[in-house]
């Protein structure tokens, strides 16, 4: 079966494109679209962009995006991976305890009570004064700390891990519906949008996400479209975006296959 790099490779080259004019076309880097015939998705961008632009190739060599999509998620991409617990900790331990072992100490064979223990009158009358048993070894003592404290500091490094995955988990899981943080194949087609720019004459048009302050954030397009040409951009899961183009009303957007109007006229901005 052939990889996703090498589908998308052999349908560049069916068409006979070059990755410079499919970057022209499709306004993703050049090194991004080369990373992506060469299987290598860690191109240093948030995993909703990787994605869009994946689905934005794919189109536009006239593949299955959602086919593409859905091989990309079976790679296991964009989940959270336990931390495995730390060996020194486990190594500590062990050389310890087995020191103890090896070496023979006697301080460990001491912690059996003397046989004279068991010869003791249980039975005590109030108020009489009881005497002392036999002093415990102070070598049992401190072996004995250091196991309990190593054991302590293993169980709040076993914690410390679980609260950094449930944290992980908590922050990549959409909340609706709740199975999605188990069943990652269910999450996958909820991760994205898209949104298409049409041109109606030429425009430039630059496309950045907003963030929560309504400040503007990540770039995710930028380029100048000609009369009649169209651009799929990916539209975040969560957010919005603001389109800017310096004359809107040579501008159209379509979403979920109906065309709106960019609502200004001139260089101004609109936001989805």
């Amino acid at each position: 079966m052939q990889s996703i790099g090498e589908r998308l490779e052999e349908a560049r080259k069916k068409k006979g494109i070059s990755i410079r004019e499919a970057a022209e076309a499709t306004k993703i880097r050049g090194d991004y679209l080369s990373q992506f015939e060469n299987n290598r998705f860690d191109i240093n961008l948030t995993e909703i962009y990787v994605r869009g632009f994946l689905r934005s190739y794919a189109t536009y060599l006239k593949l299955s995006g959602d086919k593409i999509l859905n091989d990309y998620a079976s790679l296991g991409r964009g989940e959270a991976r336990p931390r495995q617990p730390s060996r020194e900790i486990y190594g500590r331990m062990d050389v310890s305890i087995a020191s103890a072992d090896d070496r023979g100490d006697p301080a460990v064979a001491e912690e059996t009570p003397p046989p004279q223990v068991a010869h003791r009158q249980p039975a005590v009358s109030r108020g009489s004064s009881v005497s002392a048993g036999p002093a415990i070894d102070p070598a049992t003592l401190f072996k004995v700390g250091k196991l309990v404290g190593g054991l302590a500091i293993l169980l709040l490094f076993l914690w410390a891990v679980m609260a950094i995955i449930n944290s992980t988990k908590s922050s990549n899981v959409v909340r609706n519906p709740p199975v999605t943080a188990v069943k990652p194949a269910v999450t996958a087609p909820a991760v994205e949008r898209t949104i298409t720019l049409i041109a109606l004459n030429p425009v430039r048009v630059t496309v950045v996400a907003r963030n929560e302050d309504e400040s503007e954030g990540d770039e995710i397009f930028s380029g100048t479209l000609t009369r009649g040409q169209s651009q799929i951009v990916p539209w975040p899961a969560v957010g919005s975006l603001y389109i800017k183009a310096n004359a809107g009303e040579n501008l159209q957007i379509e979403y979920k296959g109906k065309r709106y109007g960019s609502q200004f006229t001139g260089n101004g901005r609109a936001k989805m």
